[in-house]
């Protein structure tokens, strides 16, 4: 199956994520299809940044977002 999650990049104690489409037997930082935006809880206020075609054409071919994802992209508009 397709997932859409998040990928931790950063240093220690100072993360941000990529937004990534990734099988669901990848590791959680390991290979990926394709990066789609990110998502960095440092700033004030969080900064979020998707690109709403790509993640459209994913979720329309089935790729399954997981729940904080699902969250990201709520408050993006796109789902």
């Amino acid at each position: 199956m397709v997932k859409m999650r998040l990928r931790r990049m950063g240093q220690k104690k100072a993360p941000f994520y990529r937004i990534v489409v990734a099988d669901s037997r990848s590791p959680r930082d390991g290979r990926f299809i394709e990066e789609i935006g990110y998502y960095d809880p440092n700033t004030e206020p969080s900064t979020i940044k998707v690109n709403e075609e790509a993640a459209r054409k994913w979720l329309e071919t089935g790729a399954q977002p997981t729940a904080t994802v699902g969250k990201l992209l709520k408050i993006a508009g796109i789902q």
